[in-house]
């Protein structure tokens, strides 16, 4: 895969020009954050074989077979300023076309990443989108919980969390916590999948003594896809995935819907409340 990089004096980002990928995460002198699953067997489908390559990707949720792995498509590459716009072409069958606008800041750690899916096709699709980034195994994830009370009176439950049929409840990697739940990346099978409403707005990983945050608007009060997920994290045995979502719309023909992450990576764990650095120990 054929890459170029996007740097400041505080990180420094690959990406794909082959494919609608961020493929690589450097900061702070360390190794690359982003799995690299470049030696992956491919999902077939009907329009071909799906590649994972490992780092960033935009999808469009809900889940499904073929939709949501239809392969890469050749990309268009626009430098900008600060970054760059990534654009492929739209996907077969599904109409849609993904679009995603890199902005690397000048003076710290930090990204902004507008994800755009545009409707190419001649129906109207449900969807919402979908940002999953994979990274290397052997740190931690961050997920924060909802707290207090969503009543006067606290009578009404104030959390919800979607499990997958592989998923099992007394994982030992996961460490449940009321303001916290933390996630060990470690190879084991079958794989682990939560999701759940995220009223924070962020989601994090620790490793190698990195700690990478993505933070993403939430919209109280909207459809969100898989039981109303907003957050996901996924854990193989080659990699674990930080997943954000958008709300579910419907998008019409020659329509656009957009969603946007910041990424900020820092050298140690102070920006975290005292509560989650307590639980990472």
């Amino acid at each position: 895969m054929n890459k170029r990089i996007l740097k400041n004096d505080f990180l420094q980002l690959e990406y794909s020009t082959d494919a609608l990928r961020v493929t690589g995460l450097f900061a702070y002198d360390k190794p690359n954050m982003f799995a690299d699953l470049s030696g992956e067997n491919p999902v077939e489908t009907p329009y071909g074989d799906f590649y994972f390559r490992g780092g960033h990707r935009l999808w469009h949720a809900p889940e499904a077979m073929p939709r949501t792995y239809i392969p890469d498509q050749k990309i268009s590459i626009t430098e900008l300023s600060d970054g760059v716009l990534l654009e492929a072409a739209a996907e077969p069958g599904a109409g849609i076309r993904k679009r995603v606008e890199i902005h690397l800041a000048k003076d710290k750690a930090s990204v902004i990443l507008k994800h755009t899916l545009i409707n190419d096709g001649l129906w109207a699709v449900e969807l919402s989108p979908w940002t999953l980034t994979q990274f290397r195994l052997g740190g931690s994830a961050i997920l924060p919980m909802p707290v207090g009370n969503s009543d006067p009176a606290g009578l009404l439950h104030n959390r919800q969390i979607s499990l997958w049929p592989y998923t099992r409840i007394n994982d030992p990697r996961v460490k449940w916590g009321d303001d916290f739940v933390l996630f060990k990346a470690d190879a084991m099978l079958p794989p682990f999948k939560l999701g759940y409403f995220d009223s924070h707005g962020w989601l994090a990983y620790w490793l190698d003594g990195v700690l990478f945050r993505k933070t993403f608007d939430v919209h109280p009060g909207l459809p969100y896809p898989d039981n109303n997920c907003n957050a996901e994290v996924y854990c193989g045995d080659h990699f674990i995935e930080l997943e954000s979502l958008a709300p579910l719309v419907k998008l019409n023909p020659g329509c656009e819907v957009n969603h946007t992450e910041t990424w900020d990576v820092f050298p140690d764990l102070n920006i975290l409340p005292e509560k989650a650095r307590q639980a990472l120990g």
